[in-house]
């Protein structure tokens, strides 16, 4: 009973899991060794729970992998995988103050922000204290969908390398002050603390970057301005095929008025048997009293009847084309 109970319960969490979170770790694919991690027994690396990395014995390294469907049919899947730790020696660890590496690993990680939801990094690297990302020094992850800046961690050192590093930095490039192609503020330590350099290097990029992306795609509020787009191009979908619908049924009107009149104009022709002077007294002279049967009259009401329904028509087919590529946007921001 307490198992079906956390069957459960696993289920609920994993179907209410946001856009950010991983849900599970179900992939079936087999696990990849590279030069960051090896399999420790056998050539496959060894699946562990998401709950035992926060325990990792010293030497051991999980890698976190996602599996995407080539023809986009299905969702990711993601697996963790267990073995040795390898060279990890031109890896940044990163880590976050507000999240341990348990929330970590069940949240996606970006290279930057104002990415989509499913454009997270495909193999992330853990061990008990940090995470690592090749060729990254800093990321960005979404923990109970907040956004949690990672920060590179420089490893300990001893006292004769913080002396080396220290004289390193003074070394670095001085500027003349006349010399207008070279700007203290831009002064990057080549040869000491090189994640240190990068963190500076990607906190200026980072900084450039928001102040762009801020007003239209921050924290995957794309996904959000299309959602909302969608529900408009769908309201107005539907409204133009209302109007649509009115202006066929006025065109219809229009034309049933046309065909009543050419029936009776074709009724008082048919006595005439194609003889035109009989049609010209009957267009211009037949006629009561109040001119009713003239037929110059009636076919001038049958030509503004025709021309109201030309004009509905028109207009008909203009509506029912908005409307359809109304929808048809609004299917493809739905779906994207």
């Amino acid at each position: 009973m307490k198992r079906l109970s956390f069957l459960v319960l696993c289920t609920a969490l994993t179907a209410f899991a946001g856009p950010y979170d991983i849900g599970s770790f179900d992939a079936q694919d087999d696990g990849s060794p590279d030069e960051y991690i090896s399999a420790e027994f056998g050539g496959e690396l060894k699946t562990i729970p998401a709950s035992e990395v926060e325990d990792l014995q010293s030497g051991r390294l999980v890698v976190r992998q996602k599996f995407q469907d080539p023809f986009g049919e299905s969702d990711a899947t993601y697996q963790l995988f267990q073995g040795s730790a390898g060279d990890l020696s031109d890896l940044t660890p990163l880590s976050a103050s507000s999240a341990s590496i348990s929330d970590l690993v069940s949240s996606k990680i970006y290279k930057r922000r104002g990415l989509d939801a499913e454009d997270d990094v495909e193999k992330v690297y853990f061990d008990s204290k940090y995470v690592y990302i090749p060729g990254l020094s800093s990321a960005i992850a979404f923990v109970n969908d907040a956004p949690v800046e990672l920060k590179g961690n420089a490893p300990a050192k001893d006292e004769d390398e913080t002396t080396t590093a220290s004289a390193s930095k003074k070394s670095s490039v001085e500027c003349d002050e006349y010399d207008s192609d070279c700007d203290d503020d831009d002064d990057y330590d080549v040869t000491g603390d090189i994640s240190k350099t990068n963190r500076v290097a990607d906190d200026r990029d980072y900084a450039a970057s928001d102040a762009a992306e801020n007003a239209t795609d921050r924290f995957g509020i794309a996904d959000e301005v299309r959602f909302w787009s969608a529900i408009a191009l769908s309201a107005l979908a539907v409204g133009s095929a209302v109007v649509g619908t009115m202006q066929h049924m006025k065109a219809n009107e229009a034309q049933d008025a046309y065909d009543d009149l050419a029936k009776i104009d074709k009724a008082l022709l048919k006595g005439c048997n194609g003889n035109k002077a009989c049609e010209e007294a009957m267009r211009h002279h037949a006629s009561d009293e109040s001119g009713a049967w003239r037929l110059d009259t009636l076919e001038a009401h049958m030509a503004t009847n025709k021309k109201t329904h030309d004009s509905y028509a028109t207009w008909r087919n203009v509506w029912f084309g908005i409307s359809g590529v109304s929808l048809t946007a609004a299917i493809v921001l739905f779906v994207w």
